[in-house]
């Protein structure tokens, strides 16, 4: 699937089944909830925090989901086109840091 088709299913979806989109902000807000779940797992995951009883069993990839699909909606509700937008930044990063991470000595450090 691509980024395009994503969108626009996306789209089909919250027209068919999800009778609308939620506003821009409710969704931004909806986002940083997402995001949140993500650092939760991430942290107790791979950080120094420990699950609670009955949490071990979180999904980092559904809300890794859940993140992209509010992303996609944002971007369908403001008229962003996602898969040009990546291009423009793989772009943008290509030629900023062409030389800045392969220099930088915390990067090619081994051990």
């Amino acid at each position: 699937m691509t980024i395009k088709e994503a969108q626009e299913q996306v789209d089909a979806w919250i027209k068919s089944v999800g009778v609308r989109y939620f506003s821009e902000l409710t969704n931004m807000a909806i986002l940083t909830e997402e995001v949140g779940e993500v650092a939760r797992i991430i942290a107790r995951r791979y950080g120094e925090q420990s699950f609670k009883p009955g949490e071990e069993q979180s999904d980092l990839s559904d809300e890794l989901c859940d993140v992209f699909w509010v992303l996609l909606c944002l971007a369908n509700q403001t008229g962003v086109d996602l898969t040009a937008a990546f291009e423009k930044n793989i772009e943008k990063k290509t030629n900023r840091d062409k030389t800045r991470h392969i220099n930088n000595p915390k990067l090619t450090k081994h051990g």
